[in-house]
């Protein structure tokens, strides 16, 4: 079946054992089953049979904590290293796109530069990076920081810090390499472009040994909301992750980021916006709606609290009545600022209290939660998708494997019978999927 419809991406993210808070606790669920190459294997195996444009590996760089109730309680949602994973699971799958989180604030350049190079090699040109700058205290004391970085000094660092890895990705042309035995000549020395940066946070002065990478770039993810976040994003990224709880939110956003693109000279088809979904999906309502209020039940108000002081920015919500009303004089910190600002909002909305707050959060982290049939699931995000919400979705399974596999084998059916998703790959590469051109190198377009 092929279509004439404009089609939406989806993706599949991998989130410990599901995007739950309480998933690790379900019955059905193996708890252990995200440190586990082959639980992964069987997971990705579920999304590329289902034809999704990519799964997307969340990441931070340190344990919360303490107090250590909360650690005990909570699962662990980053056991591996995202780009040791993907590199195993592309020996697994043949055409799904391999994105992972890592931060800018934390790791040289020069470092990720040639991770995602040799990433992108090794999965024939199925790679991307979710660029975040990290937002948490206990992530800065991982690397002898006292606190993070603020806010919009951690979003300058990025700007400069993407310049100069797309330069290291461009050390050599695609034609670089002539592998010429007669005349004694490995490569052309011509087409070898070496860095030299001398920037306000950054100095470099080299090249990249591994060749370019079979899409110029690994696609260039972005995740950041808040203000610095769309600026970044409208400079460099070509997918953006977001939250919104509203078709009205959504295309509100969806708008004036893409309003953004030009005074970058680029166009709105060159970035790519995904809102994230947690869907709850029944062959009735009423399946739906138990599946829904059974993870509900398992969250431990530990947990919950954990959550909201983690994504208002490490407040302590403690000395507040739990099912008081929600706090107003809670500081602006240097945390995930589009979270704060959308929790906050929530709250103050609908007259939340805590307790309800992190009831409402918890499966979705501030996502839009859909608790239906597939009809009535496909319904909402068509509408999205066909009134300017969105050009896809992020599905962040509630629990994995079964919330992956009750989206693959009932929603995306449905979706495919509408002509709004592809039944086949049409392509091998991540850009490919996504419908995003190829960067030329830039001292030779032609290449």
């Amino acid at each position: 079946m092929t279509s004439s419809r404009k089609q939406m991406h989806l993706g599949a993210f991998f989130f410990g054992v599901g995007h739950h808070l309480a998933a690790w606790r379900h019955p059905d669920v193996d708890p252990g089953a995200a440190s586990r190459i082959e639980s992964l294997q069987q997971w990705i195996r579920i999304a590329e049979e289902a034809k999704f444009d990519a799964i997307f590996f969340a990441d931070n760089v340190g344990l919360p904590g303490p107090p250590d109730e909360v650690v005990t309680k909570n699962a662990l949602w980053y056991p591996l290293d995202p780009l040791i994973t993907l590199a195993a699971l592309s020996q697994a799958t043949t055409h799904i796109g391999l994105v992972a989180t890592v931060s800018s604030t934390y790791l040289p350049p020069y470092h990720l530069a040639r991770k995602y190079a040799s990433l992108d090699q090794v999965s024939h040109g199925r790679s991307g990076w979710n660029l975040v700058t990290s937002g948490s205290d206990f992530e800065a004391r991982s690397f002898g920081l006292d606190q993070q970085l603020a806010h919009a000094h951690r979003y300058a660092r990025a700007h400069e810090y993407v310049k100069i890895v797309k330069g290291l990705w461009d050390s050599w042309q695609d034609d670089a390499f002539i592998h010429d035995k007669a005349a004694n000549r490995f490569f052309d020395p011509a087409k070898l472009h070496r860095v030299a940066h001398e920037g306000e946070h950054y100095k470099l002065h080299g090249a990249l040994q591994t060749p370019r990478a079979p899409q110029g770039y690994p696609v260039l993810v972005q995740a950041g909301s808040s203000g610095d976040g769309q600026d970044l994003a409208a400079a460099t990224a070509e997918v953006v992750f977001t939250a919104q709880q509203s078709a009205e939110e959504a295309r509100a956003f969806y708008s004036g980021l893409k309003g953004r693109l030009a005074a970058h000279g680029r166009t709105p088809d060159q970035l790519k916006i995904l809102p994230g979904i947690s869907p709850f999906v029944g062959r009735s309502q009423q399946e739906a709606q138990e599946k829904f209020e059974q993870l509900q039940g398992l969250i431990d108000p530990v947990l919950g609290i954990g959550l909201l002081s983690t994504f208002l920015g490490n407040v302590d919500l403690t000395r507040y009545d739990v099912d008081g009303p929600f706090p107003q004089d809670l500081p602006v910190t240097e945390g995930w600022k589009s979270r704060q600002e959308l929790f906050a909002g929530m709250a103050r909305r609908d007259g939340l209290t805590i307790r309800q707050l992190y009831e409402k959060v918890a499966g979705a982290r501030g996502h839009w939660t859909l608790v239906g049939t597939a009809e009535s699931i496909a319904d909402q995000l068509e509408h999205w998708f066909t009134t300017g919400g969105a050009d896809g979705f992020n599905v962040l399974a509630p629990t994995l494997p079964h919330g992956l596999t009750d989206f693959a084998q009932l929603v995306i059916p449905e979706l495919q019978r509408r002509g709004l998703f592809r039944t086949e790959y049409q392509g091998r590469t991540l850009r490919e999927h996504l419908g995003l051109v190829r960067p030329a190198h830039p001292v030779h377009p032609a290449a």
